[in-house]
Order: C-alpha cells, then structure tokens, then sequence
C-alpha cells in the first residue's frame, strides 16, 4: 500500500481504531517467527504510530486551545462584573 493511500485511508479513523489496528500489527509480528518476512507490517506500523501521533498532538492542541478560550471567557466574565 502506497504511503498516501495509507495516510488518507488512516487519517480518517479514530484513534481507537488506528490503536486497535496496531495492536493487530504487533500481534502479527510476535508470532512471526521468519523477522524478514514482517519488514512490509513493521513499516506500516511505522507509519501508522506516526499518523497516532499527530492525531494526539492535534487533539491536545485542541483541548489546550478550548480551555484557555474557557478561561478567557471566565476571566472576562468576572472583569465585567
């Protein structure tokens, strides 16, 4: 699988599902026992790590961005009064 398939396939799973499908991926590669034959499932765990990664990035972005907005908005609130 391309690489861009696999950022536009993953990009709009959960979180969940993406740590559901890693799981799957490390269970593939504990029972292999031939390692040469898991370097295609190891990339794309690679690759898939990295896409759980960002998503926790913008997800933190997100709730840090909202609760200095709530902040604000208390802040302002109480000035008011």
């Amino acid at each position: 699988m391309k690489e861009k398939n696999l950022l536009v396939d993953n990009n709009s799973k959960s979180l969940e599902d993406l740590t559901k499908e890693i799981n799957e991926i490390i269970k593939k590669l504990e029972n292999e026992k031939n390692l040469q034959n898991s370097l295609d499932e190891y990339q794309k765990l690679i690759k898939l790590n990295n896409i759980l990664e960002k998503k926790f990035q913008k997800k933190g972005k997100n709730i840090s961005q909202s609760t200095k907005q709530k902040i604000n908005n208390i802040v302002v609130g109480k000035n008011e009064k």
